[in-house]
């Protein structure tokens, strides 16, 4: 276990990077079509695609689920991707072609610091490119904090990013998070390092610190970043148990859970914050409603470990102004 999505057989992950425009692309690319949904709570999301993982929607299986940065100039991602896997054979079969299907959420990080003459009008966005790329990098293992998707990414004061943790349920399955957190709040408690996801802590993997002390009001006091539009946590959620769209729908909607366990706050009216959720199958085993509960609970504890994993690891970008790292204010 490498403590990754990746450890859900049959998903791998790529990034790729524009450092000068200080954003990035994270592709989650599915070995075989996928079933897949999602569940979108924040206010104000930005997405691809998305309506087509509504249970009752026809299409059922996804080939790879896509991140950007670039608020709605990201969405452009998505097409390097499926130039990608058109390029392997893969898609929904129509007539005598094949249409990949890549759903995509994009983060709000023009105002990083990094130069993007796109959003004022001037120039190609490099989304595509870096779809493409993302997608030819896919491994099982992969980078987290500031890379792909969450490489503008930040928080209320700290610098955010990429995210990953794995567990087994008690059902004997895999369950992986995937998490670009670019969140309006914080994922630490108040001014100090301890993280609200200390709880779900597993092996030291964020600093191992656990709770302060005490848990003031000065404590819980909302802080936020910039204005409460430039932000959106976005993620996936994966399993190598059997489920139908239905049940992948459920998962998706339970592992909110982990954003509001591990982010202060979350789901805001004009956060984009949505969970997809994807079930590859390897492991054979059907889920009936106790099995599921199981996975939606272990689902909901993995997304906030991933979050907290995902700031641990950032570091901060070279821009005057820039926000510091956890590591940066508080060590490793």
């Amino acid at each position: 276990m490498l403590n990754l999505i990746t450890d859900v057989r049959g998903v791998r992950v790529g990034h790729a990077d524009d450092v000068t425009a200080a954003t990035g692309v994270t592709a989650a690319i599915f070995e075989r079509p996928t079933i897949a949904s999602a569940a979108v709570l924040g206010g104000a999301p930005g997405s691809r695609d998305t309506a087509l993982l509504l249970p009752e929607m026809t299409v059922e299986h996804v080939d790879a689920i896509v991140f950007s940065g670039g608020s709605a100039w990201g969405l452009g991602a998505a097409d390097g991707v499926m130039r990608w896997l058109a390029g392997q054979g893969r898609g929904f079969p129509v007539g005598a072609f094949r249409v990949p299907i890549v759903p995509q959420a994009i983060l709000f990080d023009l105002s990083n610091g990094g130069e993007k003459p796109w959003a004022r009008g001037e120039g190609d966005t490099p989304y595509r490119e870096l779809g493409a790329r993302a997608a030819a990098a896919a491994s099982a293992d992969f980078a987290l904090g500031t890379t792909g998707a969450g490489y503008g990414a930040t928080t209320a004061g700290l610098k955010g990013g990429i995210g990953s943790a794995s567990a087994r349920a008690a059902t004997g399955q895999i369950v992986g998070a995937l998490v670009a957190v670019n969140a309006v709040g914080s994922a630490t408690i108040g001014t100090g390092p301890h993280f609200w996801a200390s709880p779900y802590e597993r092996d030291g993997e964020f600093g191992g610190l656990g709770w302060p002390d005490a848990i003031t009001p000065a404590d819980t006091a909302l802080r936020f970043k910039g204005g409460t539009g430039q932000n959106t946590t976005i993620a996936i959620v994966a399993t190598d148990a059997v489920l139908t769209k239905s049940q992948a729908r459920r998962l998706a909607l339970a592992a909110h859970d982990g954003l509001a366990r591990s982010l202060r706050p979350a789901h805001a009216p004009l956060d984009g914050d949505i969970v997809f959720a994807a079930a590859t199958g390897h492991s054979g085993a059907p889920s009936d409603a106790f099995a599921l509960t199981e996975l939606c609970a272990t689902a909901a504890d993995v997304l906030a470990r991933a979050v907290a994993r995902g700031v641990h690891a950032a570091t901060a970008l070279p821009f005057p102004g820039a926000l510091p790292a956890w590591r940066d204010r508080f060590g490793s």
